[in-house]
């Protein structure tokens, strides 16, 4: 079993800490409910207007992750992790907010649920005080698992996506470009935790297990649990 821990890569390493937890995502009446279609519309807009507050300051995580990238390479990711942050991740967002007719401006004026605060919080201290590697753990969660939930749900309801309202939702996250943006942070990961001590891959395995714990507990707040 060490033999087998010691060959795999640490975002290996990452998802099995968290694949349970993960799994109950997909089992999540919310996540089930974007699935199937039955969603209650009132809750979505209730998440999309906490998403879009959260997706502000998840940017500016990024925004600090490249203050701190030691060379050009890192600061380009950065850059364009916040671009697709702030352009079109929050584009899907923005569409399904005119349907109710909310706009931009209209949804700033909302004010963070205790879930949301607690989760922008956490982010932006590991933020202000760690390192590149410690400011990846903790914004990895949310676009890994994003990812993972897309891909499921793409796969599970493909069949009955075209009369599903959530429909635009599902194919952003299930789409190649969010497949490769996962992918981009997941092969970062491993090139900067590639010889790390294992002091410090047990630090690192806790952010991004709390990162994921706070994933859940905002579905949790989504749905009204």
């Amino acid at each position: 079993m060490l033999g087998e821990l010691s060959k795999m890569k640490f975002s290996e390493e990452l998802f099995e800490e968290v694949k349970e937890l993960w799994n109950k995502y997909l089992q999540h009446p919310f996540v089930k409910g974007i699935g199937d279609g039955t969603l209650d519309k009132d809750k979505f807009k209730k998440y999309l207007i906490q998403d879009y507050l959260y997706l502000k300051d998840y940017a500016k995580v990024f925004a600090m992750g490249l203050v701190k990238a030691k060379t050009m390479k890192e600061m380009k990711f950065y850059c364009e992790a916040i671009k697709g942050t702030l352009e079109d991740e929050t584009q899907v967002h923005t569409n399904y907010l005119r349907y109710f007719g909310l706009s931009d401006a209209e949804v700033e004026g909302y004010r963070c649920e205790l879930t949301t605060a607690s989760y922008t919080n956490y982010m932006l201290g590991i933020a202000t005080k760690g390192d590149s590697k410690e400011i990846a753990m903790t914004i990895m969660p949310c676009t890994w698992s994003y990812y993972y939930i897309g891909k499921n749900l793409f796969d599970t309801y493909s069949d009955t996506l075209e009369s599903n309202f959530y429909k635009p939702w599902i194919e952003e996250y299930s789409s190649v470009e969010f497949k490769e943006c996962a992918n981009a942070w997941i092969n970062y990961i491993d090139y900067l935790c590639e010889n790390i001590s294992k002091e410090e891959k047990e630090e690192l395995k806790d952010i991004f297990i709390k990162s994921s714990l706070y994933e859940m507990e905002f579905w949790n707040m989504a749905y009204g649990e």
